[in-house]
């Protein structure tokens, strides 16, 4: 009797679920925008150490903070009025030295929080390189709609050489929202402005930002997984129809739009009350926040043959069930180009193959399998579209299967079941009467 356990643990299942990203995560350029009220959350000292886990991985990390709730504090405690005008602060005099206070105590909490080795966390005892520096140059806003916007800045030029020198050093950049002018000024700029134009200049790989809900919520409260731009900037219109276009989110959305537009190829919406949000969105297959994406992030293509291994990951465990028959590794390097996979995120999800039988104008579609973590959804059905469509367009007629267990499926895709004859000579000569599958078989025209 063996003593050896084979049951998989959560641990290893998520570690190996993991693998991909770590891979894939190596060596990119994110920016993180921590803002004031994530940084107030008794959280942040969980995203502190995971942008510190995130760093130790190597990937290169630029944070940048927003101290926006911090500043208000101070002014109210001094009973100082600070109006907002198209939702950006009126920096005067006064209000600038405040918010100079806020944005320094929080660069120094925050680099000490990166400095003391965090102690009790997973990274005790590492050494980690915080930056900060004049990295950005800043102008007035100047006045709008006979509003003058005082010491309230935009960016004038961010010296992106600099920051990108810094992050091949092995630092992680910090940023804050305070940046002097050519002219020696000082000014006050939001954080989300600062996030989504370095994340442009570096050509970052991301761009990530935290909010009080897990990313963007539908009507039926749940997480939107996805956007395109198009989509987020119909989102950010509900939130400005709704006077919520100032909310994290909204923020969010904005300078995401703009990264997107701009070439940044991924943003990333989480919640900074959720411990390990930033870990579960970036090192798990499907994520936990919503992100706002250049094109669809799945996509169902024609397989190649650095594709074998992620095929064979899929269909190792079905074979050993009987479901499918079992294929070798130099088969399926045979018939690889006969494949159709759906890959996310550098991941095959999902395969199916499509063999053709010319005289008779009819294909075989074999060897369907879909990642278990991903069956909800409507995969199977994408890749039967794709291979009809691939049928048709090489003037076949009809689609047939052999299957064992998934009889009821292919019914309700407008599968009927046929007998043998039915089938093109070849394939009934070695039909497999020991596995009695049943045949079905659907047109295409």
């Amino acid at each position: 009797m063996s003593l050896v356990n084979t049951r998989k643990t959560p641990l290893v299942k998520g570690f190996r679920q993991s693998a991909p990203y770590l891979n894939a995560h190596v060596g990119k350029t994110m920016v993180i925008m921590v803002g004031g009220e994530a940084i107030a959350d008794p959280n942040v000292a969980n995203i502190v150490s995971d942008i510190a886990l995130l760093h130790s991985l190597g990937i290169h990390i630029v944070m940048v903070y927003g101290a926006r709730p911090q500043i208000t504090t101070l002014l109210e405690q001094q009973h100082y009025d600070s109006p907002y005008h198209k939702g950006i602060r009126i920096t005067d005099t006064h209000s600038l030295e405040i918010a100079k206070q806020a944005a320094g105590q929080l660069q120094l909490d925050i680099t000490a929080r990166f400095s003391m080795g965090l102690n009790n966390t997973p990274m005790a005892g590492s050494q980690i390189n915080v930056i900060s520096g004049n990295f950005i140059i800043a102008q007035p806003l100047g006045i709008d709609d006979g509003i003058d916007f005082c010491h309230s800045g935009k960016i004038r030029r961010i010296n992106s050489t600099a920051i990108a020198n810094q992050l091949k050093q092995g630092s992680i950049v910090l940023l804050g929202p305070i940046a002097s002018s050519v002219t020696g000024e000082c000014f006050n700029l939001t954080s989300e402005e600062i996030a989504t134009q370095v994340a442009i200049r570096l050509q970052a790989d991301k761009l990530i930002g935290f909010c009080s809900e897990q990313g963007v919520i539908d009507n039926n409260n749940d997480i939107i997984s996805e956007l395109l731009p198009h989509d987020a900037e119909q989102v950010l219109q509900q939130l400005i129809d709704n006077d919520e276009q100032q909310s994290g989110t909204g923020r969010f959305l904005r300078g995401a739009i703009t990264a997107c537009h701009a070439g940044v190829p991924r943003s990333h919406l989480l919640s900074y009350k959720q411990d390990g949000a930033v870990i579960q969105e970036l090192f798990s297959l499907d994520g936990i926040g919503t992100q706002i994406v250049m094109s669809n992030a799945e996509k169902i293509r024609r397989a190649d043959i650095n594709d074998i291994g992620g095929i064979l990951d899929l269909i190792q465990p079905l074979e050993a069930e009987g479901i499918l028959v079992r294929r070798s590794r130099e088969q399926l390097e045979r018939e690889i180009t006969l494949f159709s996979v759906i890959e996310l995120d550098n991941l095959i999800i999902g395969c199916a193959a499509l063999y053709p039988y010319p005289d008779e104008k009819m294909a075989e579609m074999a060897c369907v399998a879909i990642h278990p973590d991903f069956r909800d959804g409507d995969r199977g059905v994408l890749l039967l579209n794709k291979l009809c469509q691939q049928a048709r367009d090489t003037g076949l007629d009809k689609i047939f299967v052999l299957t064992t267990r998934s009889v009821h499926w292919f019914r309700e895709q407008g599968f009927y079941e046929c007998d043998i004859e039915q089938l093109p000579m070849i394939k009934k000569d070695l039909y497999n009467y020991q596995r009695r599958s049943k045949i079905l078989i659907m047109l295409i025209r």
